[in-house]
């Protein structure tokens, strides 16, 4: 057997055997969670009220954050970042969508999620149901949240990683909170050739 035909042959079976996902690529903070049962789609409204699903948006990689809009550290810190990562892809930003689920419909109006996202990037989108689809809908992507009494208002403990898709839609890698937008441009531009 020629020294060719053996790389050949050993190449097919690190493709049979491991998925071939070559995890190298990915930032050194990537969870990766290809291959998970969760969050595989949703059904929620823009700020114009049309409903809209994750299938829409096949051909880019998809980010998906769930946060509110009174959130005073986690969810701009994730928005920022996201609008940082779309500068540094250049002509790619195009194919990097985000959304931003809400997790507190109560106060999250369209109105406010549309400024909110937008503030950030006016590709950026706000999404947003009524209370027991937002819960349905959080428990499908495993995503945690409650609302905590703090005297005579409230505020929402939620999970803080964010999700990344590929262009097929399948879900593919979690972004801890902590990711730099270096390691976030890593994992979408990974995402864009895989």
């Amino acid at each position: 057997m020629t020294h060719s035909r053996l790389l050949a042959v050993l190449l097919t079976l690190c493709v049979l055997l491991t998925g071939c996902v070559p995890r190298e690529k990915m930032s050194p903070t990537a969870i990766d969670i290809t291959g998970l049962e969760y969050g595989k789609d949703f059904k929620l409204s823009d700020p114009g009220g049309k409903e809209r699903t994750l299938k829409e948006f096949r051909g880019k990689v998809v980010m998906v954050f769930f946060g509110f809009t009174q959130c005073p550290d986690v969810c701009p810190t994730a928005l920022y970042r996201a609008a940082e990562v779309k500068k540094k892809l250049g002509e790619e930003g195009s194919k990097f969508q985000t959304i931003f689920v809400t997790v507190d419909p109560e106060r999250d109006t369209p109105t406010l999620l549309k400024d909110y996202t937008h503030a950030f990037d006016d590709s950026f989108l706000g999404l947003y149901t009524d209370l027991e689809n937002t819960r349905k809908t959080a428990d499908d992507f495993r995503i945690y949240y409650a609302k905590v009494s703090t005297g005579s208002t409230y505020t929402m403990d939620h999970t803080a990683i964010s999700y990344l898709y590929d262009t097929k839609g399948n879900i593919r890698i979690g972004i801890k909170p902590n990711a730099s937008i270096d390691d976030v441009t890593q994992d979408v531009r990974f995402l864009l050739q895989n």
